[in-house]
């Protein structure tokens, strides 16, 4: 056997091993998009009030809103701005938390859920007004359907609509028997669901591109290329990369399904998987009819949850399965196609002409991870567990908050418990596979 991989070796691992190096994934969002400029790699030393780490929604949403504030920020991406699951993703913006009422109610009693709720509701209502700027080259798209793949569950949906009407006062959600459903969706797979028009779907790479021409301007300063190898805790934390010292009196982590070994703790309660979409090529005006009456996002009642919507330009964007090893499959297309033709069997000999896969964040309980460390000058945001969008985006200004003083949203969000894995480094993902295709399997029954 060869040596065991470094925590550095890991983390690279997830960084390259399905990618090359400085260059985006040949996804359907990366084909058509203007990447970010003046963002050199760190070298030498740096002082700064903030160094955010990670260039996704949570970072650049970090040194947006510092910035803003007038704080001296940098901020170092190991790949390029977007790289990872906050430009690869599904691009659907839920209200809300992962975790329904009804659940987080059981968690954590009813004023807390009330808590949590306004703050959901609160991050997509963000991504909403941010992407009104001319620097986000992407429209919002209101309206998401989560739609019931097994009868014994439509009862439940019509319950939770009535629900979150008459006791959170949320107009925005409607229930959806099954001829109504069809109307949206022409799938027989469904048999009602949930509408929610204060949902709905972004082009997530544009997305997070505009967040990151939007920090830039407010004077925060990008680093690609900047591979962060440790950070040293202290009341000026020191964050090494490669080629450069970063001095800061704060840092924000917003790593999610790359942190790797970077902070232990993280890592125990934080975990990568992977998930893949195919964008088919572009449908006529009557297959799209034949397809979705709607330009709206879908998610599905399953565990490992089917997604779909369509792209400006009438292709199905489509993602479903997942896997827990570092490789992506050989054949994504394949492996997407499955799902999509189950729930579509009229898109089955449509060409796929993009597919791609990313690498995400989940906690075991599926609720974001906030945690102080360090001289309590060390954030980290992560486990959005695929609510990233709206969730992410949320949680750099929340960082924000908590930088300048201002900490109720962020210890709302501490304060739910987000467990260890079980199992430790070598066991969490042997029991996680094992769990998954429990659900897997249940989902079929």
């Amino acid at each position: 056997m060869g040596a065991a991989a470094s925590p550095a070796e890991c983390v690279m691992n997830l960084l390259n091993i399905n990618d090359k190096s400085g260059t985006y994934p040949a996804s359907y969002y990366a084909s058509n998009i203007m990447p970010i400029t003046d963002c050199e790699a760190a070298k030498g030393q740096i002082n700064c009030d903030v160094c955010v780490i990670g260039g996704g929604f949570t970072g650049l949403s970090a040194a947006l809103h510092l910035a803003e504030r007038g704080y001296k920020v940098h901020l170092l991406e190991a790949q390029r701005i977007g790289f990872g699951a906050s430009g690869r993703n599904g691009g659907q913006v839920g209200q809300g938390q992962r975790l329904d009422q009804d659940d987080l109610e059981k968690m954590l009693g009813d004023t807390r859920a009330m808590e949590l709720w306004k703050v959901g509701t609160a991050a997509s209502s963000l991504v909403r007004d941010l992407a009104k700027s001319d620097l986000v080259h992407a429209d919002f798209h209101p309206g998401l359907l989560y739609t019931d793949h097994r009868e014994r569950y439509v009862q439940g949906s019509r319950a939770y609509v009535e629900k979150m009407n008459d006791k959170y006062g949320y107009d925005q959600l409607s229930f959806l028997d099954k001829d109504q459903v069809y109307d949206l969706v022409k799938s027989p797979c469904y048999y009602g669901g949930t509408y929610d028009t204060g949902g709905g779907h972004i082009d997530p790479l544009q997305f997070v591109l505009g967040l990151a021409r939007m920090a830039q301007r407010a004077g925060a300063i990008l680093h690609e290329r900047s591979f962060v190898t440790k950070i040293k805790e202290g009341a000026i934390a020191a964050v090494h990369t490669t080629s450069a010292r970063i001095y800061a009196k704060y840092v924000v982590m917003g790593c999610n399904g790359y942190v790797g070994d970077l902070h232990s703790d993280v890592s125990r309660r934080v975990m990568p998987i992977n998930n893949y979409i195919a964008a088919t090529e572009p449908l006529s005006e009557d297959m799209r009819a034949r397809v979705m009456t709607k330009n709206i996002a879908v998610a599905d009642s399953k565990f490992v949850v089917n997604y779909f919507r369509f792209s400006d330009d009438n292709r199905m964007l489509f993602g479903g399965t997942e896997s827990y090893g570092y490789k992506f499959p050989k054949d994504i297309a394949a492996q997407v196609r499955k799902p999509m033709t189950e729930i579509f069997p009229q898109l089955a000999d449509t060409k796929i002409d993009y597919s791609w896969g990313g690498t995400l964040g989940i906690t075991l309980n599926r609720m974001p991870h906030y945690g102080v460390y360090g001289a309590n000058n060390i954030l980290s945001l992560s486990g959005f567990s695929g609510s990233g969008v709206a969730m992410g985006t949320l949680s750099g200004q929340i960082a924000a908050e908590m930088i300048a003083g201002q900490s109720e949203r962020f210890d709302i969000m501490s304060s739910v418990p987000t467990p260890k894995f079980p199992g430790g480094r070598m066991m969490r993902q042997p029991l996680l596979i094992l769990a998954m295709l429990w659900y897997s399997l249940r989902d079929k029954l």
